[in-house]
Formats: C-alpha cells, sequence, structure tokens
C-alpha cells in the first residue's frame, strides 16, 4: 500500500473513531460504485450522514477542506443519492446531509480533527 493510501486509511479509521465516540453509528465504509467512493455513511439519530475525509500531513499543500469545493460537494451529492438507491431499507424517509473531517498530523491517530457538518 502506498503512503498516501496508508495515510488516507489512518485518517479514516480516526474518523470513524470519532464519529463512534460522539454517537453516530457506522453503516458502511469506503463504498464505491461507477460515480465514485463515499468515505464513511453513518447515522447520526434519524439522519444519514455521507462523511468525505481528508487526512494532511501538515498543512503545507492546504488545510483539508479546501479539497471539498463545490465539485467535490456536487459529486458527493451524487453519490449519496446512489447509495441511497442501492440501500432503500436504511434511506426511507430519513433525512440526509453530507458532512466533511479534516485530519492534519503527522500521525493521523492523534493529528487535529475538525468536523465540519452539513456542507449544504
Amino acid at each position: 500500500m502506498a503512503a498516501k493510501d496508508e495515510l488516507g486509511r489512518a485518517g479514516e479509521d480516526r474518523a470513524a473513531q470519532y464519529l463512534i465516540e460522539c454517537g453516530y453509528d457506522i453503516v458502511e465504509r469506503n463504498w464505491r460504485c461507477p460515480q465514485g467512493e463515499i468515505d464513511i455513511v453513518a447515522l447520526g439519530g434519524s439522519t444519514l450522514v455521507f462523511v468525505e475525509v481528508k487526512t494532511r500531513r501538515s498543512l503545507a499543500y492546504g488545510h483539508p477542506f479546501e479539497a471539498v469545493d463545490v465539485r467535490k460537494r456536487r459529486q458527493l451529492w451524487k453519490l449519496a443519492h446512489a447509495w441511497m438507491a442501492e440501500h432503500p431499507q436504511h434511506a426511507h424517509g430519513r433525512a440526509m446531509r453530507i458532512d466533511a473531517i479534516g485530519v492534519v498530523g503527522p500521525e493521523p491517530a492523534d493529528g487535529a480533527l475538525e468536523h465540519l457538518v452539513d456542507l449544504a
């Protein structure tokens, strides 16, 4: 596994653990379809939360949230709808939202974590 992939996976692990500690239930991780991938699908109360995780070792190349631009948000909404179509048992009657989690630090396990709720 490439170092970049390992960093991303460690950041996703950290984000999933954070969400669990905040009371979310993880429904799925790394869901893929022809249009792309959703890092984490979680259930927060009665809301389905589709989470994009961005991990950086430092801010030298910008803040992780800078990578979640308008184009990426549109893509995430398309992916969320595709996931819901494939998982009607989870989707029926639920609200949904897109969140982003940024992890910054040489070691994602103890790096700074920020949770941006509802990327409308």
